[in-house]
């Protein structure tokens, strides 16, 4: 069942792609959710407006058109500017592995935004009044008073959607990136053993996210001890 035809060190290889995109992807999901937040919260209209329609519209977007759009039409888009630039007809090809981490950095930062904006909601007013009543600036108030409570608050929304984005990286198969997907695709369709292959993808899916919720799990003791022994 579990003979992989001499394919076991590819299998391997898509599974280091596969968290080289994770980690790739949770520093600007988390820039994303921030900045997406603060705009929903703000007390600006139209950053209301922008934050709000982006959620909108790419959380109402399957993830896999994301990943085609971006791939697809920013190669056009970079394509036509360079070649406005450089007055010349100009070819550029954008890596399927960036093109991946930008579109599911866009999708899961709507989620993540969703998951910051709660948080921040649920750090006491009477703090933040108190803070204000100091004289303390709104950026002393954001670095000071919530930047240290948001990820008490965030990391359980946080682990879900980690979860989910270890999940979604087989959706960048599609453009050529050769993931755990990728790889067991073509494992399964030169040996003709798809449920061999498929099902070494699953454990090796299943034992990525039981890793990603063990030291999440982790990170939300270590960020509630105060809070536990009050």
């Amino acid at each position: 069942m579990f003979d992989l035809y001499g394919r076991g060190w590819q299998m391997l290889e898509g599974g280091f792609v596969t968290i080289q995109l994770c980690l790739s992807v949770l520093p600007f999901m988390i820039i994303i959710g921030l900045l997406g937040a603060s705009a929903k919260l703000s007390s600006f209209r139209l950053l209301r407006i922008i934050g709000e329609s982006y959620t909108v519209i790419i959380r109402g977007i399957p993830e896999l058109l994301v990943i085609l759009l971006i791939y697809f039409g920013g190669t056009i888009a970079i394509q036509n500017l360079a070649e406005w630039m450089s007055g010349e007809e100009t070819r550029v090809d954008i890596p399927a592995f960036w093109s991946g981490v930008a579109a599911l950095a866009l999708v899961q930062g709507a989620f993540a935004s969703e998951v910051f904006r709660a948080a921040m909601q649920s750090i006491p007013v009477g703090q933040i009044e108190a803070a204000t009543a100091c004289g303390m600036t709104p950026r002393q108030i954001f670095l000071r008073i919530k930047l240290p409570q948001l990820w008490r608050f965030a990391l359980p929304g946080l682990n879900n959607l980690f979860q989910v984005l270890i999940k979604d990286t087989a959706l960048i198969s599609v453009v050529g990136v050769e993931e755990i997907m990728r790889k067991a695709a073509i494992g399964a369709g030169t040996e003709k053993a798809p449920f061999t292959f498929y099902l070494v993808a699953m454990l090796m899916f299943l034992a990525f996210t039981t890793i990603s919720l063990f030291v999440f799990n982790r990170l939300e003791k270590r960020a509630a001890r105060g809070i536990a022994r009050a």
